[in-house]
């Protein structure tokens, strides 16, 4: 596969410039070695991954030796391999000697929850997550400037070469590097190949499941639910589970990287925690996979699944641009009892927020920014300042104001230069 930029390097470096150890972790082959590598040959440092059998054992031999006799910065990739003993001993190391920059640290599973390693390292690390490509790096592009839509919105008559088919094509490729260039069966059987991998070696050795036919399972019923908020008691019916087993798989998929969640969103932090969150497979190729569909399957308007996988993919872009970006703001959802429902609720580190709804369709209409225009009215009654835009993302082909501050834009908006041409 050809080399593809990586937004997240420049965070990596900065995090590096700063402190002693950054963590890079996310899904298995989703990019980490490669991007590690060039940061280590670029400051002059050295790799070493404990997927080498000889190097592992080294490293839980005599864990300070291995970490004093390299040159930094040490890239040491799945960390989560080397367990508490390596993890401490690296602890010890900073600590006698506090120069930034010294270790980079790569894992495939979330280094926060790995059973296996209680040392958090606070204090002394950077932890940040590597997502399979975004579309924006697939097609070279800076991605789009999300802190723009705070301030100037959506610029009306962006124009977008791209088809309902273009859009269902690219979420059936996903992100995953060695699976982009992938189609057709080459395809289904590295996910297929993925998936078993995943589950039966990351997982396997770092829990006690009982019941892995359960957990294969539980992530063909993710896929299929993508887009959509976690019902327990349902989920646990359909799996024949009792709660605390879903609840459990569902924390080994999240420490993985397969899933992830959008949080409820509300103006009182308190009323977000009781809200059921939004469940997305982390990467729409892998869901179309697990699903068996394909776009042309997914193109007739009758095709079940197609708008849940629409909304992952918007989502996972977006999640995708944010993790590399240096403004922090969160992705939401908003639901509430009377029937309102928004797909994504973007909010700024100061409280502002810009609503987004994706729609499968290349008629858009007013219908579809109803809610978005609902929400709008009710914080400007209550907050005047917090309600910036409101943005309809879908498959025509081009992007217009609509009223005040709701936008309608091309999907690709999310990624494409304006001076851009071509899918």
């Amino acid at each position: 596969m050809r080399r593809v930029g990586r937004h997240l390097q420049t965070r990596v470096s900065e995090a590096l410039d700063i402190f002693r150890v950054v963590v890079l972790h996310g899904a298995r082959q989703s990019g980490k070695t490669t991007l590690a590598k060039q940061i280590v040959t670029d400051r002059r440092g050295t790799y070493a991954t404990l997927d080498d059998e000889q190097t592992r054992l080294a490293a839980l031999e005599d864990p300070r030796t291995f970490l004093a006799n390299q040159r930094h910065p040490l890239a040491i990739d799945e960390i989560q391999l080397g367990g508490d003993r390596l993890v401490r001993a690296l602890k010890t190391v900073v600590d006698e000697d506090p120069v930034p920059g010294r270790f980079l640290l790569t894992g495939s599973t979330d280094f926060l929850s790995v059973p296996t390693i209680s040392e958090s390292l606070a204090g002394r690390a950077a932890i940040l997550r590597l997502w399979p490509l975004s579309q924006a790096e697939l097609h070279g592009t800076a991605g789009c400037r999300l802190s723009d839509w705070f301030e100037v919105g959506v610029e009306p008559g962006h124009a977008s070469p791209l088809t309902r088919h273009d859009y269902l094509a690219m979420l059936c490729r996903g992100g995953y590097p060695e699976a982009v260039e992938l189609s057709g069966r080459a395809r289904r059987l590295w996910f297929e190949s993925y998936v078993e991998t995943v589950l039966s070696r990351d997982v396997a050795e770092l829990a006690d499941i009982r019941r892995a036919d359960s957990l294969k399972a539980l992530l063909r019923l993710a896929a299929a639910r993508t887009a959509t908020e976690l019902n327990m008691a349902d989920w646990c019916g359909r799996l024949g589970v009792d709660r605390s087993t879903l609840e459990s798989y569902l924390g080994w998929l999240r420490m993985v990287f397969l899933i992830h969640e959008v949080p409820s969103w509300r103006r009182s932090p308190t009323a977000r925690v009781i809200r059921r969150a939004k469940l997305h497979l982390a990467d729409t190729g892998l869901a179309a996979a697990l699903m068996n569909v394909d776009a042309t399957g997914l193109q007739p308007a009758t095709a079940a699944g197609g708008g849940a996988l629409l909304e992952t993919f918007a989502a996972n872009e977006m999640a995708r641009q944010l993790s590399a970006g240096s403004q922090p703001m969160q992705l939401h959802h908003y639901r509430d009892g009377a029937g309102h429902e928004v797909d994504l609720v973007i909010e700024r580190a100061d409280g502002a927020v810009v609503a987004v709804e994706v729609k499968l369709t290349a008629s858009p209409g007013p219908g579809h920014l109803k809610h978005l225009a609902w929400l709008r009215d009710r914080l400007d009654a209550a907050s005047p300042s917090v309600f910036r835009a409101g943005v309809l993302l879908h498959t025509a082909d081009r992007s217009y104001k609509l009223g005040d501050r709701l936008y309608s834009a091309p999907i690709d908006v999310l990624w494409r230069d304006p001076d851009q041409h071509g899918p």
